[in-house]
């Protein structure tokens, strides 16, 4: 009886195993992971992210990140979301491929920072033509503290990038995702790899928990009110702000008057 439930455990174990090993292999080809601004590290779902490549050479590395929490992933995988690269202009990486086929890039980001929306705003560009993400806000998105994952499928075939109903031209067998300087704060990028296959295949992060719900809906709530305060109806006149001269001007009028008639009484 102790064998046979040791045995059952054993099999129920080693099917756990060979699922997960399965969920690993049904996902797509890895072509490139890297950890901006971080260290090399392998996540839950066996994806290896390899150091930041541009450390040393452009914009700032950060692990500012590290005094939070963050929402959606697992404590394992939270240095994903903890650590960054941002720039105080426009930057990007270079991402080799060599095939044809169907590809997404998924791009990670956490708002470590800032407490409120319209802070930090930025577009992303693929390939140096296509407008992949616009205005990004994650704030806006989600709130502070909190994963957020940009999903971009796109094909490659012959030599040309489509993304949409638009295409461009790869040349030296990359592409290019840039990060755009915009008026508000800093772009920046916690983590980014690329598959070769179908968003289907790709793991997703789990929907947002219903306090990281009420965050994102406490800011909107304090966005919009803000917006909403305005003047009711036109605005009240200063009575102190009347001109000086039209008050004297009965007082000009009574000396205009009385001025003859004290001519006429000197006369007299």
């Amino acid at each position: 009886m102790f064998f046979k439930i040791i045995y059952k455990s054993l099999l129920l174990i080693l099917t756990t195993l060979l699922a997960s090993v399965s969920d690993v292999v049904s996902f797509g080809d890895i072509i490139y992971a890297i950890n901006a601004g971080g260290e090399a590290h392998t996540d839950i779902f066996g994806i290896r992210y390899e150091r930041d490549p541009l450390f040393g050479k452009i914009g700032t590395p950060s692990d500012y990140g590290k005094q939070l929490l963050i929402g959606r992933v697992p404590a394992n995988d939270q240095i994903l979301y903890q650590t960054e690269r941002y720039h105080h202009s426009t930057f990007g990486y270079d991402i080799p491929i060599n095939q044809d086929g169907d590809y997404i890039l998924v791009l990670k980001f956490c708002e470590v920072y800032f407490n409120a929306p319209n802070m930090k705003v930025f577009d992303i560009v693929l390939n140096g033509d296509h407008t992949i993400v616009a205005d990004l806000d994650i704030f806006d998105r989600v709130g502070r503290g909190v994963a957020h994952d940009e999903y971009i499928s796109f094909n490659i075939n012959n030599g040309r990038l489509y993304f949409n109903e638009e295409e461009s031209d790869i040349r030296g067998g990359k592409i290019r995702v840039e990060f755009i300087k915009g008026y508000r704060d800093n772009p920046k990028v916690n983590a980014i790899y690329v598959m070769k296959g179908r968003i289907e295949d790709v793991p997703k992060l789990p929907p947002l928990s219903d306090t990281e719900e009420w965050k994102g809906e406490e800011s909107e709530e304090k966005q919009s009110g803000s917006k909403s305060r305005r003047p009711s109806g036109p605005k009240t006149p200063d009575p102190y702000s009347v001109d000086d001269s039209s008050l004297m001007l009965p007082v000009f009028i009574a000396i205009g008057a009385f001025l003859p008639l004290l001519f006429c009484l000197c006369k007299l």
